[in-house]
């Protein structure tokens, strides 16, 4: 029985798809929710590959930059992710940008090393390896709010076991949909007190510029349906006479814990201001206050101030809850 060949315009068919493919998949990962909504209307296999995009987005939201990944989990609403720019450590003008690829069947990112602004004539430890409690100079616990890890001016390497909150995110997490909340950050798996979590990460801005920017975000979340992300973190300087301020907007560009709901009882993290030898500016990373269990939400108190007595809800449900969000001026 004679073999049955493929007919020439089949075959040139293929070739068009297979080529359809591999265009999409370099051209759509860029695309943003609404974007990639449109397009996987115009066409079957655009269809297909824009459902695929789609699977990868909920399945990692820190896109590979992260050990572990971290997923959306949504059994609330259509809402099978939440799209965000993701920066695995704080972003400077020169690192910002309008566009990040999600979702291709090709490795998303190649895993991004930190690089903290330092100072150049820093001396660091000499250590070859630290532990934390071998003595390092490095390794000082000045407070329960501010910690000393070995940095970029010191002769150990990443695996030193004083370089505690530089490796990214090593806990199990999940982004969780809640009806009222919106998006949440929960453990996937159990979490023991002391632990690191997660550092808080977005774009550094003057003051100028983030008190610019909430003004614009009030507006906007005067209608309801908008949340922002921009921390305010000062530290009280050793002489008690001036105050350090960092501005950190994660509301377009950030890493998972953008996703970090408000409690009024103050919730099971602590934050605690990380200083490392030779690093310019410090960083606010998140520790586990007391065990936190699997499917718990991970939360932290956003302050104590309330301006603004027709603030915008808190569904926290907490013993102390005051009902209104933490507000304060920028």
């Amino acid at each position: 029985m004679a073999e049955k060949r493929p007919r020439p315009e089949d075959q040139e068919a293929g070739v068009h798809e297979r080529a359809l493919f591999q265009c999409a998949d370099l051209i759509l990962p860029w695309l943003d929710s609404a974007e990639l909504a449109a397009t996987s209307s115009t066409c079957k296999t655009l269809n297909h590959i824009c459902r695929s995009i789609t699977a990868s987005r909920f399945s990692d939201a820190a896109r590979g930059f992260e050990p572990l990944p971290i997923p959306f989990v949504n059994a609330v609403d259509h809402h099978p992710y939440a799209y965000f720019l993701y920066t695995p450590a704080q972003a400077h003008g020169s690192d910002l940008r309008d566009r990040q690829a999600w979702g291709s069947t090709r490795t998303d990112s190649a895993r991004h090393e930190r690089l903290d602004a330092w100072v150049g004539d820093a001396c660091g430890c000499e250590c070859e390896r630290c532990d934390g409690d071998s003595g390092c100079p490095c390794s000082d616990l000045d407070s329960a709010e501010l910690a000393r890890e070995c940095g970029p001016s010191c002769w150990c390497s990443v695996e030193c076991g004083n370089r505690v909150t530089q490796g990214g995110v090593s806990v199990r997490l999940k982004i969780v949909r809640d009806r009222r909340k919106g998006w949440g950050l929960c453990a996937d798996e159990r979490i023991g007190r002391g632990q690191f979590v997660c550092e808080y990460t977005g774009e550094l801005l003057t003051t100028e510029e983030a008190r610019r920017r909430q003004q614009r975000y009030d507006q906007l979340a005067s209608g309801g349906r908008f949340s922002c992300a921009l921390l305010v973190v000062r530290e009280h300087l050793p002489s008690g006479k001036a105050c350090m301020r960092m501005n950190i907007d994660a509301t377009v560009m950030g890493n998972v814990s953008r996703f970090i709901n408000h409690s009024c009882d103050g919730g099971n993290l602590s934050t605690v201001i990380v200083r490392s030898s030779g690093a310019l500016l410090p960083r606010l990373c998140f520790f586990a206050s007391r065990d936190i269990q699997k499917d718990e939400e991970l939360t932290f108190s956003y302050g104590e101030i309330r301006l603004r007595s027709k603030g915008l809800q808190c569904f926290c449900d907490s013993p102390d809850c005051f009902g209104i969000l933490p507000s304060e001026n920028t």
